[in-house]
């Protein structure tokens, strides 16, 4: 019975254990020293948990704030400002400054003030893209820009270059490249004073186009010089009484006058825009200027008989042979009867035509470049 007693007894005793043993534990832990709720709370790290003697656990939401933060526990934003200059060091108000940040974040964009200062606040920290760009600069990036913080950043001057001009290439077209190079050959003149024309001194000159070689032609007949020679020409003539049935005094130096007129115009006209037209030829001379004097004499002679086509080849001058040949046989129309003497004064004139051609071709090649003007180096 006594075995049962304090059986019973021990039981009971287990049984109020049971109860309030969990409370005095608990009571005994609060009365050490820094076991005090607040104590406890106040230093929990983030999601700290707390075991107690029943097994459970106490979870914080997030640890408290680092001193000098909100109590919002979000960082701080910052601020990123400057100054925009051009490369002179004046201010460029109104450039347009965007901040992006990444692709879920709103880039903010805003323009520079009358001093060319710009200045984005609360701005959240991390690394993110500033790019500045105004009418006539180049567009300025900084892809790096790394604000912590709290931070206030202050980019050093921002210098906008001016833009890039924009190239435009003007690209010639034969016709005229070969426009520009008659233009050229037009001021030329020998002593200053007597066309030179009918002379390319470029070393790739570009085949004339069909009008273009009767512009040059009619340039030259009309030219005041070319006048003045065949009156001069006259002159001599009747002085000397050459080709008498055109008499003396002012009617047979007129008629004199027209026919040294009417040969170089005629010649001018058939060999220098006519025949070249059709045969596709160069009238001109080439000048050549390198090599020894005697290739650079038998080019010059050999010059009358042969021509550059327009497609580059060289070939037979058909262009100068008969039109020297047209031209002496145009002549029988107004030249007296007596001097006309059929086919001898037409072959004799062709001649005469022809080698004047290589003689004034000599005189091209080694001498009448040096005495003249508007020949360009």
């Amino acid at each position: 019975m006594y075995t049962l007693c304090n059986a019973g007894s021990l039981i009971f005793v287990f049984f109020l254990g049971s109860l309030f043993g969990p409370v005095v534990h608990a009571q005994s832990l609060l009365a050490q020293p820094g076991n005090s709720p607040s104590s406890r709370l106040s230093t929990a790290p983030t999601l700290f948990s707390s075991e107690q003697g029943t097994g459970a656990r106490i979870s914080y939401d997030h640890p408290p704030d680092p001193p000098g933060q909100p109590a919002t526990g979000q960082p701080p934003g910052g601020t990123i400002s400057g100054t925009i200059t051009d490369v002179d060091g004046a201010e460029v108000p109104g450039a347009r400054v965007t901040l992006e940040r990444n692709a879920s974040t709103p880039e903010r964009t805003i323009s520079a003030d009358a001093a060319g200062s710009f200045s984005f606040a609360a701005v959240e920290p991390g690394t993110m893209k500033l790019t500045i760009s105004s009418a006539g600069f180049a567009t300025w990036v900084e892809d790096d820009v790394v604000l912590h913080p709290g931070e206030t950043y202050e980019l050093p001057p921002v210098t906008l270059k001016a833009a890039a001009s924009t190239e435009v290439e003007v690209v010639f077209s034969r016709q005229d490249l070969a426009e520009e190079q008659m233009h050229a050959q037009e001021k030329q003149r020998v002593l200053g004073v007597f066309p030179n024309f009918y002379v390319s001194y470029e070393r790739d000159a570009v085949p004339l186009s069909a009008s273009q070689k009767y512009r040059l032609a009619l340039r030259m007949s009309l030219d005041p010089t070319t006048f003045a020679t065949a009156a001069v020409t006259a002159g001599v003539e009747q002085s000397q009484n050459d080709f008498s049935g055109y008499g003396q005094g002012a009617l047979g130096y007129a008629k004199r006058f027209g026919a040294s007129y009417g040969d170089g115009f005629t010649s001018m006209l058939i060999g220098g825009a006519i025949l070249p037209s059709i045969l596709h030829q160069d009238p001109r001379y080439l000048y050549k200027g390198v090599g020894s004097i005697r290739s650079r004499a038998l080019y010059a002679i050999a010059s009358v008989f042969i021509c550059r086509g327009d497609n580059g080849h060289w070939q037979p001058n058909y262009s100068n042979v008969f039109g020297n040949l047209a031209s002496a046989g145009i002549s029988n129309l107004y030249y007296p009867s007596t001097d006309r003497n059929g086919a001898r004064l037409t072959i004799g004139n062709s001649l005469l035509d022809t080698s004047s051609g290589a003689i004034g071709a000599l005189l091209e090649e080694f001498l009448i470049r040096k005495i003249s003007i508007g020949v360009q180096p």
